[in-house]
């Protein structure tokens, strides 16, 4: 970065963060707390009022602003990507302010940066192929959970588990604490502290089939912080399948999130996976067909026969 796109930098930080150590800009810029100094004396020569307080960094005096900054093609193509992807994935609220946004965007772009950013966003797609689609209900849903998590509300909702209980019943009614959503793989998950287990949980809004906003009120835990977030690990079920090595790319892009370790052996493809339940792994099995076995646990072996066997009945 030469010194006018830095010292351009520089002022757009400040305006966006308000107040900057010149240890922070020489850190984000990669360069020494001298060449901050320099920067800063430069730019108050040419007349930005950049007011530095000892020992709390430097500021851009209140109601200050910085005229209109041109966007490159590339710069421009991110943007108008970004409202893309809010208006397919994100609720109705925001799918109209990202199309508001995007009609600014595009009013204000040179001709020429305009025309050659519509040509490249006509090459690129956001959507990865297989991952499902926000569908109107879950958007609906969406827009319910945003809402609550902003107001600190309670939700009530009705939700399909994955996994039955014993009683083979799949509904569940959960009164829960919204923390964040999570676009994870194409599905939005609501990450959400359930008062039934006393502990966050993850549900995910295509398995949630009624949801209501309560007036109880909840606070976030002090610290908590979706990025930083970390979900426990708790796939403690070990499984040994021994696969066709032609469809090692096939087990690999569907399968990933399940698996430890690969070993290609004469006598096949040897892989780990490691699951919470052993049903999860389950309709991947059948859906390789005879170009898997599983080699451990027992157990599920048996499972699989039994599956393969109902399905023969049927044929």
């Amino acid at each position: 970065m030469n010194k006018t796109d830095r010292q351009l930098a520089i002022m757009l930080e400040l305006q966006r963060s308000k107040v900057l150590r010149a240890e922070d800009l020489a850190s984000l810029f990669e360069t020494s707390v001298r060449t901050i100094y320099r920067d800063i004396q430069a730019l108050s020569e040419m007349g930005v009022p950049i007011l530095g307080a000892p020992g709390q960094g430097y500021s851009l005096m209140e109601g200050y602003f910085l005229p209109p900054v041109g966007f490159s093609v590339e710069e421009a193509v991110a943007l108008l990507m970004g409202t893309d992807f809010i208006e397919q994935r994100l609720d109705g609220d925001y799918g109209n302010v990202s199309r508001s946004a995007r009609r600014k965007i595009e009013a204000i772009l040179p001709e020429s940066v305009r025309g050659e950013s519509t040509r490249v966003r006509e090459t690129m797609r956001l959507t990865q192929a297989g991952e499902p689609v926000t569908s109107w209900k879950e958007k609906e849903y969406l827009g319910q959970a945003r809402r609550a998590i902003m107001e600190r509300r309670k939700l009530r909702m009705t939700y399909l588990k994955k996994m039955p209980e014993t009683d083979g019943n799949r509904r569940s009614t959960r009164e829960v604490a919204p923390y964040g959503l999570a676009l994870v793989l194409g599905n939005w998950i609501l990450i959400a502290r359930c008062d039934l287990r006393q502990e966050i949980r993850h549900f995910r809004l295509s398995r949630i089939t009624g949801l209501t906003v309560l007036e109880d009120r909840f606070l976030i835990p002090q610290g908590f912080n979706l990025n930083s977030y970390r979900p426990p690990d708790d796939r403690n079920v070990r499984v040994l399948v021994r696969a066709n090595p032609v469809i090692a790319d096939k087990i690999s892009e569907s399968c990933h999130f399940y698996m430890e370790s690969t070993d290609e052996r004469k006598d096949g493809l040897l892989v780990n996976f490691r699951v919470r339940h052993l049903e999860e792994l389950l309709p991947y099995i059948l859906s390789w067909g005879g170009d898997v076995e599983v080699l451990e646990p027992e157990s599920f072996r048996h499972r699989v026969r039994e599956e393969v066997e109902k399905m023969l009945k049927r044929y």
